[in-house]
Parts: structure tokens; sequence; C-alpha cells
């Protein structure tokens, strides 16, 4: 990735990811990706995203594993479910963790851009993973769930 800015003084670095524009604010939002998907895809690392499976590896809540419920590209900060503490009134609020103190254990393949993303990088063909998906819709048929109208 190209460099924000050509400067080594600290102030004007930091000045330039204060005002980097979103698209250079989402490749920063990258996370290294487990052994496992490290093996299986061919990729290092890849942007997170909403709906991602993470495991938390530094900080008060190392070892915790978690969907990613949201991805704020303006405090460039991710939340984790499950990752909450209690506010004065004793509603919970999801505390804010920088992409680089997680890894990627399951990916959200839904989104064909990012299937393409990785077949670009590895040259591996990427399906979506429809067995959690068959599953649940044959629960469904057989409980005689579903809508009637």
């Amino acid at each position: 990735m190209a460099r924000l800015t050509e400067s080594k003084q600290p102030r004007k670095q930091r000045l330039a990811l204060l005002q980097a524009p979103l698209h250079v604010r989402q490749k920063l939002m990258t996370a290294p990706l487990s052994e496992e998907l490290r093996e299986k895809y061919g990729v290092k690392r890849l942007p997170v995203r909403k709906g991602d499976k993470v495991r938390i590896v530094r900080g008060d809540f190392k070892g915790h594993e978690g969907t990613v419920v949201k991805v704020d590209l303006r405090r460039l900060r991710i939340y984790v479910d499950g990752v909450t503490v209690k506010r004065q009134d004793g509603t919970p609020r999801f505390v804010p963790i920088h992409p680089s103190k997680v890894v990627i254990v399951a990916l959200d393949l839904k989104d064909k851009w990012r299937r393409a993303i990785i077949e670009r990088r590895s040259g591996v063909k990427v399906e979506e993973e429809r067995k959690a998906e068959t599953s649940e819709g044959e629960a469904r048929a057989e409980s005689g769930g579903g809508v009637s109208g």
C-alpha cells in the first residue's frame, strides 16, 4: 500500500491518518487470518468485515471469540459480539478494538467481491460456504416453520 505521506514527522503521519479517505481506511482495517484459513485460502491477511468471526489476541478480552457486529471506519475500530462493559446505568456497551489485535478465524464469504479478492490474491477458487445455510433450511422445513399467508 502506498504511504499516506512522505514525511517522517510523527505529527504529519498522525494528521494523514486522521484525514485519510474511506477507501484508504478500509485497507487499514486488515487483520491476519488464522493458520487454518491461511493454509486453506493462501492469503495472509484481509480487511475485517461485519459477520467475520474473530479471536482477540491482545488486551483485557484476550482469547475471546465472537462475531464482528460493527466496523467503524471513522475511528478505525471494530466491535465484537460479547465484548462489552457495563455503563453506569447498567446497560452494556461494546468495547472498541483495533483490527490488528484480532485474528480472523472464520470468514463471511457471502459477498462475491470478497471471494474475488481471495481468488485474485491466491489463485484458489473460493465457494460460498452453504453447509450452515442448508442445515438451517432443512431444520426449518422439518419443523414446519415458514411464512404462512
